[in-house]
């Protein structure tokens, strides 16, 4: 699991790193190092290339001087631009200031840098790091605008300009970067959307500082990590052993779902499922799912659950593993007092998804309550209602408005979109950055909610559970964007991709 920290926690390490007798200056020397190496990468080497090296105030800044330095010693004709006066440089940054030999500085005006722009190879970011917050102005937001209309490759230090390093928000101009040199450990504002968009290939370069790791920061799950979810099946393995399951799912003219959802739990391992559906509704999906058993529900006189179907549910739930509940279930008043009553029953590991956390809004005490492992997978607009808060505001703080659903509702919470964000109630978060826009097609959430029961079926904890099976998801939706692009998926793609990408890891393992 790779670790990912807050502009604080590296800050922190930095300094434990100083403390424990590195001197700074020397973590400086090492960082700089590794953005010249990557500049040199981005042009083919060194000999006679131009480079145009944009230094900020900071440590950032210091980074770049020190860059510029050894790119010079390399054979290249590296320029450094101020945008701000450089007689405000202190501390390391100074002290590289004054190492700085034969290497031509400029002070940011814009004739002269468009002249510098058209001359150079490529350009070295070192405007500002992690600690930005807003919006970039004056010559630095002009010099920015001006290196992204260049097209040239462009070197980040550790994030780029403009990127706030804790949300990955841009409410200005930004740097949008060919390669970002991060240093030590990933940060969150080039993984969350759409920081990572502006921050390119990532490298993380190892200067000598030691990180906090995973639970105690961010992390993001590898795929070595979900192989060990996985493991192997054993030769002596039989449908009961590996894990069974009920999806509760559908209504009238949303058969689909349950559909989707029976099969990407079966797909994904569990050896035996059963749809819960009206009756009619069983009769549409039974012949596309034949792997699948039913359990034929009382309906509304709309084909939604009625209220005799609360002693059915719990009855065939003693005989499962997990129960996923919401794909397609409607929000008809009389399914969902069933679909609130069967969550506050339930015994089993439980996913809630969809019409399930409808039918939780507004009133999500039965989350509060059970007692049993419970997952909830919930869009932007499903966990406003639940916390009873704008969208806007969970946009806002991604991260935050996860963590305190985990907290309120003692569940693993995984709140959708791109780069997902799963929390447990312990406080261990991740981000999954598998997964993109061919995934952006009705259904695929569905094939979700049975990738993670089939898993929860498996014997998986709620927290290990989600991630993995976003992970695995978020994977099946980028081979299928290379094979049919990211127009041509269509969620019942989704099911065999997730089982390829299960064989691949097992296989590699």
């Amino acid at each position: 699991m790779l670790a990912v920290l807050t502009p604080e926690q590296m800050a922190a390490a930095d300094r434990a790193t100083i403390a424990a007798g590195t001197p700074s200056l020397t973590l400086m020397e090492r960082a700089g190092i590794a953005v010249a190496r990557a500049a040199a990468r981005a042009t083919g080497g060194t000999y006679g290339r131009r480079v145009l090296v944009l230094a900020g105030k900071g440590n950032n800044g210091g980074d770049g001087l020190v860059a510029a330095r050894h790119l010079a010693a390399w054979g290249a004709f590296p320029v450094v631009v101020f945008p701000d006066d450089p007689g405000t440089l202190k501390g390391d940054a100074r002290t590289n200031l004054e190492r700085l030999r034969n290497v031509r500085q400029l002070r940011f005006e814009e004739r002269g840098f468009a002249r510098e722009l058209g001359r150079a190879d490529v350009v070295v970011d070192a405007l500002y790091g992690t600690g930005f917050k807003g919006a970039l102005a004056g010559p630095p937001a002009r010099a920015v605008t001006a290196v992204n209309r260049s097209g040239l490759p462009v070197v980040a230090v550790d994030i780029p300009s403009g990127v706030d390093g804790m949300t990955g928000r841009v409410d200005g101009p930004a740097i949008r970067a060919t390669t970002t040199v991060t240093m030590a450990a990933l940060k969150l504002g080039i993984v969350f959307h759409p920081g990572s968009e502006y921050a390119g290939e990532v490298e993380v370069a190892d200067i000598g500082i030691v990180t906090p790791q995973f639970p105690r920061v961010v992390g993001v799950p590898e795929a070595a990590d979900v192989a060990r979810v996985l493991g192997h099946r054993p030769l002596d393995a039989h449908k009961r052993s590996v894990g069974t399951a009920m999806v509760v799912a559908g209504s009238a003219g949303m058969s689909g779902a349950a559909a989707l959802a029976a099969t990407g739990a079966l797909r994904s391992g569990a050896g035996l499922v059963t749809i819960a559906s009206p009756a009619s509704v069983v009769t549409e999906v039974h012949p596309r799912v034949l792997e699948a058993t039913s359990l034929r529900l009382p309906e509304t006189s709309q084909g939604t659950v009625a209220a005799g179907a609360l002693e059915l549910l719990l009855d065939k739930a003693a005989t499962v593993d997990a129960v996923a509940i919401g794909p397609g279930l409607s929000t008809n008043p009389e399914t969902v007092d069933v679909v609130r009553k069967t969550i506050a029953a339930l015994e089993n590991p439980l996913v809630a998804d969809a019409d399930a956390l409808n039918a939780l809004a507004g009133d999500p005490g039965i989350l509060e309550a059970r007692g049993a492992p419970t997952a909830i997978t919930p869009h932007p607009g499903e966990l406003s209602r639940l916390l009873g808060i704008s969208t806007a505001a969970i946009q806002a703080d991604r991260l935050g408005a996860a963590r305190r659903a985990a907290e309120r509702f003692q569940s693993a919470v995984l709140l959708k979109g791109y780069r997902s964000i799963v929390a447990d109630p312990s406080g261990a978060t991740v981000v999954i950055t598998t997964g993109g826009p061919a995934l952006a097609t009705g259904g695929t959430g569905d094939v979700l909610t049975g990738v993670t029961v089939a898993l929860l079926a498996g014997g998986a904890e709620p927290f290990t559970a989600v991630w993995a099976a976003s992970w695995l998801h978020g994977r099946a939706g980028d081979v299928l964007e290379r094979l049919l692009g990211a127009r041509g998926t269509l969620a019942g793609d989704v099911p065999a991709a997730v089982a390829g990408v299960m064989h691949d890891l097992e296989t590699s393992a």
